[in-house]
């Protein structure tokens, strides 16, 4: 075993497309990254490259046929070991996960359940694409739930009334007994609030989670034909979805106040259209900014799906599902910069030469 076989193994050139999940799911919730983002960025790491792992243990058989140059037909990599790294990378996630709170525990167990079904069950039936959708969607709401858990999780305990203590203090029964019960409500008015915001960030992250899955269903749905080839259907299909994803990319997100019913009627009941301000560099910026991120979104995955449309050959068909992995990155961070958070996007950005530059010595599929 070597640490190339196990970068093969793993695909680390497709790391690169992860951490913009929990970035985009911050910028979706209008927060900035904080230490909960970086705690969602490795435990998606770590659950993505467990699903690596398992996904060439589980089809170890079909690549002794299709693929028996990868690390474990060609026997670089031990069955068992493959499905060790499965396991331990999975606790890892799920520990990480922990640290920034339940909300994002329940999301990432979710998303650990998917790999894994996914992998073992999934992947060969018609369900297979919607599950992998499913998990991108669930690490995007991942990043959403842990970012800004610290600040919620001190809220609450932060609060200590003058009287805090005082039946220490003056031994008193019933003051103790006061204060177990002003305790104990306030412990239960925390866990009821805490519902209900994790309720709220799912509601605020669910579009941007939406519009990552469809681009990873209409992947997914391309790489079903890799390692034959054959399909014009599926990369056609692939086409018209970032067609349509990169519409609504490049649609503004709208404001909380937007949807008001009355916006924009006079006093006599008529609806009239609002006059706009001037435009200024500064609100032009963020526009021409969402329009480059969603062009380069469009030219990564779109360019492949034309060659392997024309000519469904193994070769271009692999092509074309590398190019709507690489397209994941420049997708987060035009949903970021959708979102307002145009410096999460231009970071999430700077992974692309990365990705471009392991892609060269590490195969993406």
């Amino acid at each position: 075993m070597t640490v190339r076989a196990w970068a093969e193994l793993l695909r680390v050139s497709a790391l690169f497309t992860v951490p913009g999940d929990a970035l985009a799911g911050a910028a979706a919730m209008g927060r900035r990254p904080d230490r909960g983002t970086a705690l969602a960025v490795g435990a998606s790491l770590c659950l993505y490259e467990a699903g690596m792992a398992l996904n060439d243990w589980a089809d170890r058989d079909e690549d002794a046929v299709d693929r028996p140059h990868r690390p474990i037909p060609s026997g670089r990599i031990a069955p068992g070991a493959a499905l060790a790294a499965a396991g331990a990378l999975t606790a890892a996630g799920l520990a990480l996960a922990a640290r920034a709170g339940r909300p994002a525990l329940a999301v990432a167990t979710g998303l650990a359940a998917t790999v894994w079904a996914y992998d073992l069950r999934l992947k060969h039936t018609p369900a297979g694409p919607a599950a992998m959708a499913a998990a991108r969607g669930l690490d995007l709401l991942l990043g959403a739930t842990a970012t800004g858990a610290a600040k919620r999780a001190a809220g609450p305990g932060a609060r200590t009334g003058p009287g805090s203590g005082s039946g220490s203090r003056t031994g008193k029964g019933s003051r103790a007994a006061s204060g177990s019960r002003a305790a104990s409500a306030s412990g239960s008015h925390a866990g009821s609030a805490s519902a209900s915001h994790a309720r709220g960030v799912v509601r605020a992250a669910l579009p941007a989670a939406g519009l990552l899955g469809a681009h990873t269903y209409a992947v997914t749905a391309v790489s079903r034909h890799e390692a034959q080839g054959g399909s014009t259907a599926a990369p056609l299909a692939a086409l018209a979805a970032t067609a349509a994803l990169g519409a609504a990319a490049l649609r503004e997100r709208r404001g909380p106040g937007d949807a008001s019913p009355d916006a924009g009627r006079d006093r006599k009941g008529e609806s009239h259209r609002s006059h706009r301000p001037p435009a200024t560099p500064a609100s032009i910026a963020p526009r021409l900014l969402r329009t480059a991120l969603t062009g380069s979104y469009f030219r990564t995955a779109a360019v492949p799906l034309i060659h392997a449309a024309l000519n469904p050959s193994p070769p271009l068909t692999q092509r074309a599902v590398g190019g709507g992995i690489r397209a994941m990155i420049p997708l987060q961070a035009a949903l970021a910069a959708r979102a307002g958070a145009a410096g999460s996007g231009l970071a999430v950005m700077g992974l692309v030469p990365l990705a471009r530059t392991l892609a060269r010595k590490v195969s993406l599929t």
